[in-house]
Parts: C-alpha cells; sequence; structure tokens
C-alpha cells in the first residue's frame, strides 16, 4: 500500500517512550520561532464548557514545512473518579497536498511535555540567568512536568518550595525530586513567593494564589493554569508592574491571565528568541502567560511521527482511499 494508505498509530505509552526532553524542547522552541516569523500559523480557537467538562481544538499549519494538523483536547473532572486523567487530548497530522491523515497520537503526554518544554523556554529566556529558588503552586502532572524541566534546563535552581491544595505535605511530589533539589512545602504563600526567584503557577486556575506585594522585584513568573475564560492565578495589581510575554498574544488577552488586563503592553515569546537580545533588566518583574498554541503540538507531533517511523514504533493500520 501506498503512504497515503496507511496511518500510524501512537497509544499513550508509545508516544511518551519517544519524547526526549532535548528533542520537545527543540521542536517546541521551533514552535515559537515558526509562530514569531508567522511562517506558521494557527487557525481559530475552539474553547467549549460542557455539562461535565471543557471541549476544545488547537489546529494550525506550516505551509512551508508540509504541515497540518489539529489536536483535540479538553478536561473532563469526573475521570478522576475512574482513575484516569482529568485532562484527555488527541492529536492528528495531516498530508496537506490531499487532506489524508497521517499520524493519530495521544495527545495527553504530547500536552503535557510540550507545555513544560514551553515553560522551561520561558526560563531561559526571561529569569535571572542566577536564579536558584523556585516557588511552585501544585503538586499534579503539570507541576510535576514543570519543575522537573526546571531542574534539567536550568541547573542553577537548587531551592524548591511547594505549595500543594489545602497546604498540605505532598510526600510523593516531594520524593519525585529528592535527589535533584532542597525541596519542602512553603508555609505561607506570600512569603514562600517573596523568597524565590522564580514562580511557577500550575494549578486549574480558579484562584488567586498570593498577593501583588508578595512579588518582589528581579522575580520571573510562569503562568500555566490560566487558560480558559473565568480562570486566574496571578493578583490583580502584578500584570501593571511586570513586564509580560505570551505564546500568542490575542489567545492570552482572551484565556490567559492577560485577559484580567487585556490593554496591558505585551510581547510574544518567539520575538525574544528570534532576536536572542536581553529581555530583562535586573530588577523587572517578568510574566510569561502561557496559554499554548497549535504549533507546539504539531512541531512536537511531527519529531514523534519521523521518530517512530525511523525506529518501527507505533501500528500502521490499513486507511484507504
Amino acid at each position: 500500500m501506498s503512504e497515503t494508505s496507511q496511518l500510524l498509530l501512537l497509544d499513550r505509552d508509545q508516544a511518551a517512550a519517544l519524547l526526549d526532553p532535548e528533542a520537545v524542547l527543540e521542536a517546541t522552541r521551533e514552535a515559537f520561532l515558526l509562530h514569531a516569523s508567522r511562517a506558521g500559523r494557527i487557525f481559530p480557537l475552539v474553547r467549549e464548557p460542557l455539562p461535565n467538562g471543557i471541549f476544545g481544538i488547537k489546529s494550525g499549519n506550516v505551509e512551508d514545512e508540509q504541515l497540518l494538523g489539529f489536536k483535540a483536547a479538553g478536561f473532563w473532572p469526573g475521570n478522576r473518579a475512574h482513575g484516569a486523567d482529568a485532562h484527555q487530548a488527541t492529536i492528528m497530522l495531516f498530508d496537506p497536498d490531499t487532506g489524508r491523515p497521517q499520524c493519530l497520537i495521544d495527545g495527553n503526554a504530547v500536552t503535557t511535555t510540550r507545555t513544560a518544554a514551553a515553560g522551561a523556554i520561558g526560563l531561559l529566556a526571561l529569569a535571572r540567568p542566577e536564579s536558584s529558588s523556585v516557588c511552585v503552586f501544585g503538586t499534579g502532572v503539570q507541576a510535576v512536568a514543570q519543575l522537573d524541566y526546571a531542574l534539567r534546563f536550568l541547573p542553577s535552581l537548587r531551592t524548591v518550595r511547594y505549595m500543594a491544595s489545602g497546604g498540605r505535605r505532598d510526600e510523593a511530589f516531594e520524593a519525585r525530586f529528592a535527589q535533584r533539589c532542597d525541596i519542602s512545602p512553603g508555609v505561607n504563600a506570600n512569603e514562600a513567593v517573596a523568597a524565590s526567584d522564580i514562580v511557577i503557577a500550575a494549578t486549574p486556575g480558579r484562584a488567586v494564589l498570593f498577593d501583588a506585594d508578595a512579588v518582589k522585584p528581579g522575580t520571573h513568573i510562569n503562568a500555566v493554569g490560566s487558560d480558559t475564560r473565568g480562570k486566574r492565578e496571578l493578583p490583580e495589581g502584578l500584570l501593571p508592574r511586570a513586564r509580560v510575554w505570551a505564546d500568542d498574544l490575542a489567545q492570552a488577552r482572551t484565556l490567559g491571565e492577560l485577559q484580567w488586563s487585556p490593554g496591558h503592553p505585551a510581547e510574544e515569546l518567539g520575538t525574544v528568541l528570534a532576536s536572542g537580545a536581553a529581555a530583562r533588566a535586573a530588577h523587572d518583574v517578568t510574566v510569561f502567560d502561557m496559554t499554548g498554541i497549535a504549533l507546539q503540538d504539531l512541531t512536537v507531533a511531527r519529531m514523534l511521527r519521523q521518530r517512530a517511523l525511523a525506529s518501527g514504533a507505533g501500528s500502521s493500520i490499513a486507511w484507504p482511499w
């Protein structure tokens, strides 16, 4: 059969096995650069509430690189009662010349790791290079991934204070990182923020996490959790005193932290990566408003497809014309 008559399938475990952190970081960086140059397009976002969750579609293409596809994803909190992940995602790549599907990928691990890679890229571009301490809000899947990539790509980080739901101690979260850093729960959110060079907010985004005056000059914040209308993690009054970047400004002003201050001047992170210029002064408070864009999913999915074809991973099924 011709390639257009075959559909490559990568399930959860097959996709996760191919997600090398360095490769994910480079594919995600490529997405930022494609977006900055407008060589890659992102199509209108779908993000709609359901009776039992949220459903969304992120899609786009890179015409010069024969890349076209979408991710259908959302959040179903009731899944937790069944021992399953509340976030669910599926990615499809297409041949742009024919519209034929090329690859179907379980998108959960892709979403988690490309978001963590985007966070690490934001830290490398915007945080002070000598940053040694980080405060993490949340201890769930995304908080784990964000901290993993932060420690992996910023070796200067040594001290981690985390704030779990309800202020509890999360021993499983600590155990994941105990050999890589000095990690302990924060006693008070404001004190933990004030003592940290970097703040990573990776919660469901339904409540403000700390006070604006707790953020000291020179702090960088990765705002991960606010990705839907009505979500918020950062306090009122913080953005007006900060320099703000986003992966996509229009999307961030609709869904991200910038929805609460849509007129505040901000830039897209890809422009910083493309220019190579220093993004901050030492005393600046900086914020990376992360809502995730389709190009990140597509460049990582393309990398997975290439690695799967080279290694024989995954399975192919007949998909006749």
